[in-house]
């Protein structure tokens, strides 16, 4: 098993114990409206990234306060943050790739997944992720990143598995692709100084890459299947017992939000000038994911196939129907 995974696993075990063995009931949300005002703050730990936009819009439309909920959305860096800090009480709710939850899962954190977050657009060439190379690369497809260095922001995660399924779909060796982890605000950087030779992203990095003049040799997300759920928001297994009503309100607002993010995607768009610093042209021409309500089951069992190819849960497998239905 790689190092990565074991160090996130002994990050999650580990916050897993402290709330076993804390006195506090830090772990559930007040189930009594906070400061007498008839609603109940919830802290989502989150990534400031282009798939978050339905939470914030729907906290503007006002679905969460009209069922009783103040969001407070806290920034992190990534799941490896978000699901010890929702397991330990710290939020109530959290942000985080499939992938993540699954290999938590695996390591038995207790997680729940309660409403999706984001899924790819299904659009090759178009989608809200990409691998990019620089305009006089070599490289012509996946099937040419065989024995070259790619970018990915986490390793041992979503980005180099479905990244490795395109450059088999493509005839390459998957095998023999090199990857380094690079944070994806970097990356733009990273490839056009030749650091690395291909580089997987998310938008708005892909944006500002293709405006340096990279070009996307494949769309890892929707070649790996064009329905792939890639996020959900999810709680902890504590909370879903101790507070079904929150949970249960939570899940109705998040729901409602990623259907009106669908249906008015410029208001989708222009919510992100509000947490993150996307503006101008970058504002304009960066690709949204899609925000389906529900999660595809068969793609998260296809996502999960390659995942255990790629060695991440071990001896064990991942009960998706226990997570994620």
């Amino acid at each position: 098993m790689q190092r990565r995974i074991l160090g996130l696993a002994t990050v999650l075990i580990t916050a897993v114990g402290a709330t076993a063995c804390g006195s506090s009931d830090s772990g559930s949300a007040p189930s009594s409206p906070s400061g007498g005002s008839g609603t109940t703050t919830v802290k989502v730990g989150i990534i400031p990234i282009v798939d978050v936009a339905p939470l914030y819009l729907g906290q503007r439309k006002g679905f969460f306060s009209s069922r009783g909920i103040k969001l407070e959305m806290v920034s992190a860096q990534g799941g490896a943050a978000i699901i010890p800090g929702v397991v330990s009480g710290q939020f109530q709710f959290g942000f985080s790739n499939t992938t993540s939850l699954m290999v938590a899962q695996t390591k038995r954190i207790p997680v729940k997944s309660v409403a999706n977050g984001a899924a790819t657009n299904g659009k090759v060439g178009g989608d809200v992720t990409g691998l990019l190379v620089k305009k006089d690369s070599s490289v012509k497809s996946a099937k040419d990143l065989a024995g070259r260095r790619v970018a990915v922001n986490t390793l041992q995660n979503i980005g180099d598995t479905t990244v490795r399924e395109s450059v088999r779909l493509a005839g390459g060796d998957a095998s023999d692709v090199k990857f380094v982890e690079v944070p994806f605000d970097q990356m733009p950087a990273a490839l056009d100084g030749g650091r690395v030779d291909a580089a997987w992203m998310g938008e708005p990095a892909q944006t500002i890459a293709k405006a340096q003049g990279a070009r996307v040799v494949a769309s890892p997300f929707a070649e790996t299947d064009p329905k792939l759920t890639v996020a959900t928001y999810f709680t902890s297994t504590r909370l879903t017992e101790q507070n079904p009503d929150l949970v249960k309100r939570f899940t109705e607002a998040m729901t409602e939000s990623l259907r009106y993010a669908t249906d008015h995607p410029d208001e989708a768009r222009q919510v992100l000038t509000t947490y993150t610093k996307i503006s101008g042209d970058v504002l304009k021409k960066l690709i949204l994911p899609g925000w389906p309500a529900q999660v595809d089951m068969a793609s998260l069992e296809k996502l999960a196939s390659l995942s255990e190819k790629d060695g991440l849960f071990g001896d064990k497998k991942p009960d998706l129907d226990a997570l994620f239905s």
